[in-house]
């Protein structure tokens, strides 16, 4: 009996309960950190209308400020509001947590690499948010935008509500991070799901969010590709960070190949 519930947990917790706790805990207190800063570095409010209008400018002299455009035809339809709504509230939270456990439990020698694109995306983040505060679309009404998920969840925030907590950062656009953790993830499940299907749905996902975020007037179309660049470097990062210990954070379980030299 004692060595079924020692190959069941085993199974279920690759290296103990003590590694889990130590990875609930290092996540915890560095999205409760990522929270606290982000909050705190809050920028002015006129550097970040500012800065919105920049972007907006530079995406009219590029040609790509469909923003409102793609808005107005998403507000025809009340289901894809809601839902995009939905996905914007929840998908962060619920999809990416959900999909870390996955890893965890079922691909475990790829999860330290995750954890450690993570840990650099947030810490990108917040260089972002200090450097580059930045209005969402939902501020600019003048632009057709409207605050869908303000009306999904019956609560308005804006820069003049009681109601905003201490660790919300009203002007943190730049980057997407629903973009970033949405390719993370997508990126790295993509690589792991046996079937197509999944695999499919799961390259997919990045650009569902990216469609959500620009549909729920919560950023511009650069915001999403910062956000991208962002996860292309946090990637980049823990692949740097592995050739410290490449037998326990590299993403890919095979060993690395022998040269000739080597």
């Amino acid at each position: 009996m004692v060595a079924r519930v020692r190959e069941l947990q085993a199974r279920v917790l690759p290296h103990g309960w003590i590694d889990a706790l130590r990875q609930v805990t290092l996540f915890g207190l560095a999205y409760l950190g990522y929270r606290l800063v982000r909050g705190l570095v809050e920028g002015d409010a006129n550097e970040a209308f500012a800065h919105a209008r920049d972007l907006i400018s530079l995406e009219r002299g590029m040609h790509v400020f469909v923003e409102p455009s793609i808005q107005t035809w998403a507000s025809g339809s009340h289901f894809v509001m809601v839902l995009s709504s939905w996905i914007y509230v929840n998908a962060q939270t619920s999809v990416t947590v959900g999909a870390l456990i996955y890893i965890y439990l079922r691909h475990n020698k790829n999860f330290y690499f995750v954890r450690n694109m993570f840990m650099i995306a947030m810490a990108i983040a917040l260089l972002g948010y200090t450097a580059f505060p930045t209005a969402p679309p939902r501020f600019f009404p003048e632009w057709g935008f409207i605050d869908s998920v303000a009306d999904y969840a019956g609560v308005k925030v804006d820069s003049a509500s009681h109601s905003v907590s201490a660790i919300t950062n009203l002007y943190a656009a730049v980057p997407s991070m629903h973009v970033a953790f949405a390719l993370m993830i997508g990126w790295s499940l993509a690589r792991l799901v046996r079937h197509s299907a999944a695999r499919v749905a799961w390259i997919l996902y990045p650009f569902l969010m990216t469609f959500v975020i620009v549909v729920t007037a919560n950023h511009f179309l650069v915001d999403a590709m910062l956000g991208a660049l962002t996860a292309g470097a946090s990637a980049y990062g823990a692949t740097w960070l592995a050739r410290a210990r490449p037998s326990v954070w590299r993403f890919s379980a095979v060993a690395p190949r022998l040269t000739a030299s080597g």
